[in-house]
């Protein structure tokens, strides 16, 4: 299917029963709504929502519509195949069991196994190794059915259905007053493309990313209220215990391990579920990051499941599915309390989704709206097809932001020299595959004003901010996102004022206002949690981040204008450093390196934010900033700053902490812990936020120092080693090459120079040796406390290690520079 992608006079829409109702647009070049319009009228479920205490006849009526199936509720003909009736799973797991590729592989694990018995000589002839290799195979088939059984989804009862349906719009009633959000023309996009996959017996396979568990409650709600064949979804087996686990399996959740740990018979069920499913033309969902992310931003994707999906694809067991990126945005997440402690370091409670929903604060806080958005669906083929294509022309794989137009499963596309069963060309189309759905995700994802509110908060100077200047810089805000090609959540005929006092009501607690002086002022309780919703905002200026920081690094030793101008050499020698340090943290624009940063140059020159002088030959001389930038303060400039910051401070002090790991004469050999290395950073940033030397607080959270830890890693840094049967935890220490010659510490201070000075701390000499002898306290402790020798035993009793491949990539670098 094509479409001409989102329109300037796309509403949104409200899916409340028993009608439709449409709403105001997100992007600035619609109308705004009818006089008669109301923020509150937008939502999903108050409309016509009644509570029992207030009107318990409204709230029996609806219970019995729901039961007898009236009108759309009856859920009779949803567009898709068919699903929820009686023998359904039954079916499915015959398909499953049935599966070519699962019993080859069954057959191919008793052979081994018999083939390993035979060698022990426990047979005396044939006639009793085809007896063992009967009795293995009945032994393994009945493995992969108690595996299939705890596994797939069971669609069995439209009964069941409506009455799930309804128990979850009462509990999203009871969180999100304001409703779930979507758009009028994405829907329509959805529908078209339901109806040609449902034609063509092709799946629809929803992508979200995933910060909550109402994610996939709001998804399942939208596709019941539009009539589409709700999606299988992809859930962890710690959400399958007693009452939960069933309710779950019957509304479309498919439980897996989080871990398969090598099981090959666990490993081809998975992927004879999955061709029974797309084969069939059955909708499925899974989380694209993997997990929830616990900072607000998105997170690398995870390849696990998606290599299921792109192996069916390529095997050509399936012929083609249609990919449906999707984004889910709130203006609160009831999680961020509890993702805090994970990222300080307090152990995490085991999930349990009833008590989640048992929760007091789920059933009475009034969190405002969630918007869900839809990406324009595309063609799963097309986009594999045309990604082995450019392989086999010897051109750079990645990300495309206007794929070829191919038709729908046509598999003859692409150049035969290429072998699609190797696994670097599997693995070049999985990568450029999870980051094209990043990337249309951060493209159709909506700022809410909690996030505008959050963002400002975090990126002003000074303690707080008088109400008119809160206003001031989201009204600012508001407009560049747009000018980014970013959306808004709409505030309709509101006023500014009003939507952020509707903002600050939903944020409660985390934002303080001062009263009794001469303006309203308001000031950020919590940062750590504001930090979530600022996280949201992040991927719509990276570009303009990176280049601040390394800007930063002439404009924070002060003086004339002159003395702060950077060489254009210089500011791409850091921006490039910058962009390989968060290649992983962020999702970069796919121009590459230079024509980005021209590009994100000119732009921040139209805004007036630094100038940009060139040589006589034409090319760039040196930025500044612009003077018109000066007189307000550097506002803008520092808002690019405060944005990212935060992450710089966090690998910055994954370094330190690395360099407190550099062995001491003797202890070369000695390996620690990984996970202890990276709570020994925690605690060093801890430590040093206390005292003075760490800006953000947030810099010392889990995330962060994992992902710089494995940014280390890939550049070859730190080593890693794993056990192979995976039951010990990995092992790290510094590599020799790293420690000679100072280069670590030179990598250190590249990332050091971008750092914020404050007010009581300055890059200087004595702040160094402060910081690198709390560093080497640290590192002495734990190499005493937990470090293991090689050919040592660990307190397992496992010696035996070996090291994770890796990739190398080395950025620029730059000598004399200071911590």
């Amino acid at each position: 299917m094509t479409s001409k992608g989102p329109s300037a006079s796309a509403p949104d829409i409200d899916i409340l029963p028993p009608n439709l109702q449409i709403h105001p647009p997100l992007v600035p070049e619609q109308q705004l709504p009818g006089p008669n319009s109301s923020e509150e009228s937008r939502n999903l479920i108050t409309a016509n929502f009644a509570h029992f205490r207030d009107d318990p006849f409204s709230f029996l009526r609806e219970i019995s519509l729901h039961y007898s199936g009236t009108g759309w509720r009856a859920y009779d003909e949803p567009i898709g195949q068919k699903i929820f009736y009686k023998g359904f799973s039954d079916e499915m797991k015959a398909r499953v069991l049935d599966s070519g590729t699962l019993k080859v592989k069954l057959q191919e694990l008793a052979s081994r196994r018999v083939v390993v018995e035979d060698g022990m000589g426990l047979f005396s002839g044939e006639k009793g190794r085809r007896k063992r290799l009967q009795e293995v195979e009945k032994q393994l088939n009945e493995v992969a059915e108690e595996i299939v059984e705890g596994m797939i989804c069971k669609f069995e009862s439209k009964r069941f259905i409506r009455g799930a349906y309804f128990i979850c719009v009462q509990l999203l009633a009871r969180s999100y007053h304001r409703g779930i959000h979507v758009s009028t023309l994405e829907i329509q996009n959805l529908r078209e493309t339901a109806k040609l996959a449902a034609a063509r017996k092709q799946s629809l396979i929803f992508l979200p990313c995933h910060r909550s568990h109402i994610d996939y409650v709001s998804l399942q709600v939208i596709c019941y209220r539009l009539g589409l064949t709700l999606p299988v979804v992809v859930a962890g087996d710690n959400l399958n215990f007693p009452l939960v686990g069933p309710f779950l399996q019957h509304a479309g959740a498919m439980f897996i391990r989080r871990s398969f740990s090598g099981d090959e018979v666990y490993t081809a069920t998975v992927q004879a579920y999955v061709d029974a499913l797309l084969s069939g033309g059955y909708n499925f969902e899974c989380f694209i990051e993997g997990g929830r992310s616990r900072t607000g931003k998105l997170l690398a994707p995870k390849f696990g499941i998606l290599s299921f999906i792109l192996d069916s694809i390529l095997s050509g067991r399936v012929r083609d599915a249609w990919i449906i990126p999707v984004s889910t945005q709130y203006d609160k997440v009831i999680e961020t309390e509890a993702y805090v402690s994970e990222l300080l370091g307090i152990p995490k409670v085991r999930e349990n989704l009833w008590g989640f929903l048992n929760s007091s604060k789920f059933l009475n806080l009034n969190m405002g709206r969630v918007d869900v958005r839809f990406h324009e669906p595309w063609s799963l083929r097309s986009f594999v097809e045309s990604q082995i294509d450019k392989i086999g022309a010897g051109g750079a794989i990645g990300v495309s932001l206007t794929p070829q137009q191919i038709s729908p499963g046509d598999a003859n596309l692409g150049q035969k020299s290429v072998d699609r069963a190797a696994p670097e060309v599997r693995l070049k189309v999985i990568r450029s595959l999870g980051y094209r759905v990043l990337g249309d995700i951060n493209r159709v994802s909506v700022v809410m004003p909690t996030s505008l509110i959050g963002t400002i908060l975090l990126t002003l100077r000074g303690r707080g901010v008088g109400k008119s200047e809160l206003v001031r810089r989201i009204e600012w805000l508001r407009t560049r996102i747009r000018a980014k090609g970013g959306r808004v959540a709409h505030f309709g005929i509101a006023e500014t004022e009003t939507v952020v006092e509707r903002g600050l009501e939903v944020l409660g607690e985390l934002v303080g206002r001062v009263d009794g002086l001469a303006e309203e002022t308001f000031f950020a309780v919590d940062r750590f949690q504001l930090s979530f919703y600022r996280n949201m905002v992040i991927h719509l200026f990276i570009s303009e981040t990176i280049v601040a920081a390394a800007m930063y690094t002439r404009i924070k030793q002060g003086g004339g204008p002159a003395n702060q101008r950077v060489e254009y050499r210089t500011l791409l020698d850091q921006v490039s450093f910058l962009s390989q340090l968060f290649r992983g943290e962020f999702v970069f624009p796919t121009e590459g390196l230079i024509a980005n940063l021209d590009k994100t140059l000119a732009s921040l020159a139209a805004d007036n934010v630094i100038t940009v002088t060139s040589n006589s030959d034409g090319t760039i001389g040196y930025v500044e900033l612009s003077s018109a930038e000066r007189k307000c303060g550097r506002e803008n400039f520092d808002f690019y700053c405060f944005l990212i910051w935060p992450f710089i401070e966090g690998s910055w002090l994954a370094g330190v902490a690395i360099m407190g790991l550099i062995p001491q004469k003797g202890m070369e050999e000695v390996w620690v812990e990984l996970r202890e290395a990276q709570d020994m950073a925690q605690l060093m940033g801890k430590t040093l936020y206390h005292q003075g030397d760490i800006s953000y607080f947030e810099a010392v959270n889990k995330e962060t120092l994992k992902n710089a830890f494995q940014r280390f890693q890939e550049e070859g840094i730190i080593t890693i080693r794993k056990s192979k049967s995976g039951r010990t935890p990995p092992l790290m220490r510094v590599s020799p090459d790293w420690v000679a010659n100072d280069r670590l510490w030179e990598f250190v201070e590249k990332i050091a120079i971008s750092r914020r000075e404050g007010k009581n701390r300055r890059d200087n000499e004595s702040v160094s040796s402060r910081v690198l002898r709390l560093a080497e306290k640290c590192g002495h402790d734990l190499f005493e406390r937990g470090g293991i020798r090689d050919g040592v035993e660990n307190a397992e009793g496992k010696a035996e290690v070996e090291e994770m491949e890796m990739e190398i990539s080395k950025p620029r670098r730059a000598g004399g520079v200071r911590l």
